[in-house]
């Protein structure tokens, strides 16, 4: 008898880079004692008190759940979410009167609804997405399901741990070459760490307006950085004072994920300056009906929140990764000094590469199957094993011998700092004993 035909796109599928790991040590038999799991920025601290109290209370006289229903609601969301967004942003300085939001199912749902707004026809190649590689493999997958293009121009990570972004010249032809419909950059980049600068946005901002292209901002890691600077480096800075035309072409990707601590609660918005952008996009998702309207309510707290409030727990949110990062880093380059570690500026990643200690031949993918299927090393007595992220997802690079991910895994701050303390000693260990099983 014969069996029903899968699409050609889901015989292609394979499972997002950050999540590969910890699906191969699902299916693990025997298993180590501990497992340390940086593959995915699953953050594990708690979420915002104000969030908190709506969370542990949606039975309070004032709750809209306290009679058990749940409904759904608009589908830009709710009044409330909308101020959250906005009143997170004007906490860091910005002018939202002229803003539009839309609440989405996390950021990733709005990752695929802007793709649909501004790139040219499923199936053909007008009007890409152009992006900055390494960049955020979500991108690259949502692109392939919508059918849409992309294109990058790339940089390169130093013997330093430097990534050094392409001029704008480079980025000027390549827009030149490609004609892309919008720009997307990740100030607080995920996955290397690196943060942009004033000038460069600046920079950015004018070719968008010169080529009459969309500028787009993820803002995922906006209050995450670790290096001084003098205000908060966000697209939304950047207006017709600096870069004239540049209003109403600007759109963000916001998330209650990492910067709030909410992961799970899959809320994000897209935010941007054009109506007509916002309303067609609204239109788009009404096909979805809403985001989660429980989410909404938690997160809605922060609507409510003093500009004094919501700065002092970004900063709280800062000195603890700034130290966790900081000791990891440090950690790595005491134990294996040849390895490429990128520099801790900003958001909750570093990149590991290991193309100056392993032997020709090494691949990234097949590193991360080891460890989780059978890999585990003795760390303080107890035999652990370590989850990471291969980079060759992040790179839109179809030549594997060109891909630079190849020596590279991208490392997630997530854990406790008891267990991150672990990892550089734990991945070594792992590294060493797979190249002897080479």
């Amino acid at each position: 008898m014969s069996k029903p035909v899968l699409s050609a796109h889901f015989e292609s599928r394979k499972p997002s880079d950050v999540r590969l790991a910890q699906m191969k040590y699902d299916e693990r038999k025997v298993r180590p004692q501990e497992v340390i799991n940086v593959g995915i920025g699953n953050v594990s601290l708690p979420t915002n008190p104000a969030m908190q109290k709506r969370m542990f209370n949606l039975d309070a006289p004032d709750s809209p759940f306290n009679k058990g229903v749940v409904k759904y609601t608009g589908t830009a969301g709710t009044p409330e979410a909308q101020e959250a967004v906005k009143n997170i942003l004007r906490s860091g300085g910005f002018n939202t009167d002229n803003l539009y939001v839309q609440i989405t199912e996390g950021g990733s749902a709005g990752m695929e609804l802007l793709i649909l707004g501004v790139c040219g026809p499923a199936g053909s190649s007008e009007k890409p997405l152009m992006m900055i590689d390494p960049a955020y493999t979500n991108y690259i997958s949502f692109a392939e399901r919508l059918g849409r293009k992309t294109v990058t121009v790339k940089r390169h990570m130093g013997d330093d741990g430097k990534f050094n972004l392409p001029s704008l010249e480079e980025i000027e032809e390549s827009i030149k070459k490609n004609n892309p419909g919008a720009l997307l950059i990740i100030p607080y980049d995920n996955p290397t760490g690196q943060l942009y600068d004033y000038e460069m946005l600046i920079g950015l901002a004018e070719l968008c307006v010169k080529y009459n292209i969309w500028f787009v901002s993820d803002e995922a890691y906006r209050e995450l950085y670790y290096i001084e600077k003098d205000k908060l480096i966000s697209i939304w800075g950047v207006t017709d004072a600096e870069v004239p035309g540049i209003e109403g072409r600007r759109i963000s990707i916001e998330t209650t994920s990492k910067v709030w601590n909410a992961c799970g609660l899959r809320i994000g918005a897209v935010v941007t300056d054009n109506p007509e952008f916002h309303n067609r996009s609204v239109a788009e998702y009404t096909a979805n009906l809403c985001a989660n309207a429980i989410g909404q309510y938690v997160f809605g707290a922060l609507a409510h929140e003093s500009k004094e409030s919501l700065l002092a727990w970004c900063k709280q949110q800062r000195d603890y990764y700034k130290d966790v990062i900081v000791n990891v880093y440090n950690g790595f380059k005491a134990l294996e000094p040849n390895l490429v570690v990128s520099s801790p500026d900003a958001a909750i990643y570093s990149v590991i590469d290991v193309r100056k200690v392993v032997k020709p031949g090494f691949d990234s993918i097949d590193f991360v199957l080891y460890c989780a299927s059978e890999g585990s090393a003795i760390i303080d007595g107890v035999e652990t094993t370590l989850l990471v992220a291969p980079m060759k997802g992040f790179y839109d690079e179809k030549d594997p011998a060109k891909n630079p991910g190849t020596t590279q895994f991208r490392i997630s701050f997530v854990e406790t700092p008891e267990k991150m303390a672990k990892v550089p000693e734990l991945f070594i260990k792992l590294l060493r004993q797979y190249e002897e099983s080479r």
